[in-house]
């Protein structure tokens, strides 16, 4: 099955191929931050490393105040879920109404649902506990690492922006929202250890892993168009052109 009309600039589509790299590409992040996780649990816990974080989270408890506790609660709640599946559900259908097709909105759908997945594999698998302090929220039933709500930032926010870049006018203006959604994952991330339910290699895996998630979606279902007056396909060359023989 191929899918080729209504996509423009993009190539089409071999359903087949799209399903093995984003499975096979899939399982592979996940056993690779698994292993990670596993090192940092079972090798790195103690260490200078997990001393160091220790010392980052307690320095976040001692400098909260109620209105950063507010701020972080909101920074936190850019990723929550619920926030993703709703933003998700407005933006599929957004994007299909103004660029008239759906390679967009499918991109954003396997975006979120493939970092989703691959999170809970890893959580399941690494199951770190969190940082021993007072936690502003209802620690959910998921582990440590790596944060979920930060390597959504990265796919979600960072999908988008990439879209917006690339169909936006003018420049200034697509730069100016792109930068405005790169931003969100660095307040997630943030806000998750102020909160105190990360430590800090958790929201820089959940980075890594969003971010190469998001990678290998994007080089999948939308790669880099053609520049204008290009072709999507090759044209062909005289070589490939039949010859009329003009011997009587």
């Amino acid at each position: 099955m191929t899918e080729g009309a209504g996509t423009g600039l993009y190539p089409p589509l071999r359903s087949g191929r799209v399903a093995a790299v984003l499975i096979g590409g899939g399982l592979l992040l996940a056993l690779a931050l698994s292993l990670v996780g596993w090192a940092v649990v079972h090798v790195a816990t103690p260490s200078a490393m997990t001393v160091w974080e220790d010392r980052v989270t307690q320095w976040f408890v001692l400098h909260r105040t109620p209105r950063l506790d507010a701020l972080s609660d909101l920074g936190s709640y850019l990723a929550e879920t619920v926030t993703c599946i709703a933003l998700l559900i407005v933006m599929v259908v957004v994007l299909r109404v103004w660029l008239g097709r759906w390679r967009e909105s499918g991109a954003l759908f396997a975006v979120i649902v493939g970092e989703l997945l691959v999170f809970l594999v890893v959580t399941a698998l690494v199951n770190r506990p969190r940082p021993d302090v007072p936690h502003l929220d209802v620690a959910p039933p998921t582990s440590s690492f790596p944060s979920g709500h930060t390597g959504a930032a990265v796919a979600f926010y960072g999908c988008l922006a990439v879209i917006m870049l690339r169909q936006l006018r003018p420049g200034w203006f697509a730069a100016t929202i792109t930068t405005v959604m790169c931003l969100v994952p660095m307040i997630v991330g943030v806000s998750r250890v102020y909160r105190g339910m990360h430590h800090p290699t958790d929201v820089l895996f959940g980075v890594v892993g969003g971010g190469l998630w998001l990678a290998l979606v994007l080089t999948t279902l939308l790669p880099v168009p053609p520049r204008r007056g290009e072709s999507a396909t090759p044209r062909p060359s005289a070589d490939d052109v039949p010859q009329l023989d003009a011997t009587p």
